[in-house]
């Protein structure tokens, strides 16, 4: 009894060594090749288990996902001007003949990303030297991305890529350049603001002198209406005056001695030096004698 349970055991995991041997299974995101001897015999692109003979059979397995190449640092290139400009890029790819993949790069991803790579820069030293910074920066980018993306497409067919895209994520001037056009740049923009300024001094003095101007024909007519209105008033004044003081010639004259009188000692320090005969004096000698 012991004999044949050790037996059954025994032929278990047999089975089970058998069946990890001769079973592979492929999942959604990968492709499969399977080999005998050295020699692909078949091509598993579809999920599922799958056979193989034990021993004689092996199976090397690929990513089937789109997969991203980054150049990494930013590359230099040359544009029609004759110019350096700065370009970081990527590139979304995929395997879609794994055993064309298999007979051009032996499988190997490395190999493959430096063919990619190789294309890419090519195709972008054309592109880019046809073209102005201007274009290059904005004007047909997505023009060159899209003959980046085809050009590259129709090489990696040659080893059983698809090129899904190509991207320019940056495209700039090297560092010694871009200092260069700083400087221009602060220069233009301290020009134009120079310019603004004498332009708003110009106009801040035009509008200062239209404001003098203004004010001096203001005051002017303020002073003739003035003039004009003290002119009436005087002669307004001067005639009642001389109603008042024409009914009375003795009280005008008293009234006069008195505002001279007043005017002559409003100090006490003022002197006069007159002849006591002087008509100066008369109402002050004999008030009673004056009015008659």
């Amino acid at each position: 009894m012991k004999i044949n349970m050790a037996n059954i055991l025994i032929g278990a995991v047999t089975v089970l060594i058998m069946a990890s041997l001769s079973l592979f299974v492929v999942d959604q995101r990968q492709t499969a090749i399977v080999f005998q001897l050295g020699e692909m015999v078949s091509v598993k692109t579809e999920p599922g288990l799958y056979f193989k003979v034990p021993l004689m059979q092996n199976v090397r397995f690929f990513d089937s996902r789109i997969l991203t190449l980054d150049t990494g640092e930013p590359e230099r290139f040359i544009t029609a001007e004759k110019k350096n400009v700065m370009v970081d890029s990527f590139v979304k790819w995929r395997i879609v003949d794994v055993k064309q993949y298999y007979i051009s790069v032996g499988g190997d991803e490395v190999r493959a990303r430096t063919r990619l790579m190789q294309t890419v820069n090519s195709s972008m030293r054309e592109e880019f030297g046809k073209r102005t910074i201007h274009e290059v920066v904005s004007g047909e980018r997505e023009q060159i991305m899209t003959v980046l993306r085809e050009k590259t497409d129709s090489d990696a067919r040659k080893i059983g890529v698809q090129v899904l895209d190509v991207r320019l994520k940056r495209v700039d001037f090297p560092q010694e350049i871009s200092e260069s056009v700083y400087r221009r740049m602060d220069a233009e923009r301290k020009r134009v603001a120079n310019e603004l300024r004498a332009s708003g001094a110009a106009d801040g003095e035009k509008i200062k002198a239209n404001a003098d101007k203004q004010r001096e024909v203001t005051l002017a007519e303020a002073y003739r209406e003035a003039q004009k209105t003290k002119g009436e008033g005087d002669a307004k004044a001067t005639a009642l005056y001389a109603a008042a003081f024409g009914r009375n010639p003795e009280f005008y004259a008293f009234y006069r001695s008195l505002e001279a009188y007043k005017q002559s000692f409003k100090n006490k320090s003022d002197v006069m030096v007159l002849d006591p005969s002087s008509a100066f004096f008369k109402y002050l000698k004999s008030p009673a004698k004056g009015g008659k």
